[in-house]
């Protein structure tokens, strides 16, 4: 990987759109807007983009069963069955 083909600055940006847009979608890395010498934002491609945001979102759901199971905030296998059960028992009725 090389960084450095990764970082440009925002007149890039402007004044080869189509060439950057390329580049992303060729490489599936992103690349680095810079303004003034600092990151400004970030251009990914749409592929990418999604599967960072569904990492993502099952980063935060192993965190929140982490911090259940740290808390005490468990049920055992047969107790969920039990209520499941019974939940769809009194749907029946």
């Amino acid at each position: 990987m090389h960084i450095i083909d990764d970082i440009k600055p925002v007149t890039y940006l402007k004044s080869k759109a189509a060439d950057l847009l390329n580049q992303i979608n060729k490489t599936h890395r992103p690349v680095i807007i810079t303004q003034n010498g600092e990151p400004r934002a970030v251009l990914q491609d749409p592929k990418s983009y999604e599967n960072m945001r569904n990492a993502i979102g099952l980063l935060k759901l192993i965190a929140q069963g982490e911090s259940d199971v740290r808390n005490d905030r468990v049920k055992t296998q047969d107790r969920v069955f039990k209520d499941i059960e019974k939940s769809l028992k009194a749907k029946l009725k």
